[in-house]
């Protein structure tokens, strides 16, 4: 029973993140990206070099599988390697909008 609630509530949070997503500002996640996530990974054409051990955002945006709702969920939930940003829901709407339009 808890392993279908959890997996029902997951579902969930995907689903609503998905309808965030799709009202994102990519240009907003740029600002963003280029406040916060610069300094480990490259967010644009026009940086030369981020952190070895981050993947640059193009090759983010590329991943199989991984659309701009998943991402902002996985912006939002605690993960090793990356320090908790604390964004809010529209943030990290916007940041996964502006790293999808990146592998375009």
């Amino acid at each position: 029973m808890h392993r279908i609630s959890a997996a029902l509530l997951s579902s969930l949070a995907v689903v609503t993140l998905a309808n965030v997503a799709s009202a994102a500002d990519a240009g907003n996640g740029e600002k963003l990206a280029r406040r916060w996530c610069v300094s480990c990974h490259v967010v644009a054409a026009d940086q030369r070099q981020g952190n070895t051990q981050a993947d640059p955002f193009s090759a983010m945006a590329k991943l199989p599988g991984l659309d701009a709702g998943k991402l902002a969920l996985y912006l939002l939930l605690p993960h090793p390697k990356m320090p908790d940003m604390n964004l809010s829901r529209s943030e990290a709407a916007d940041l996964a909008a502006y790293i999808a339009k990146q592998g375009r």
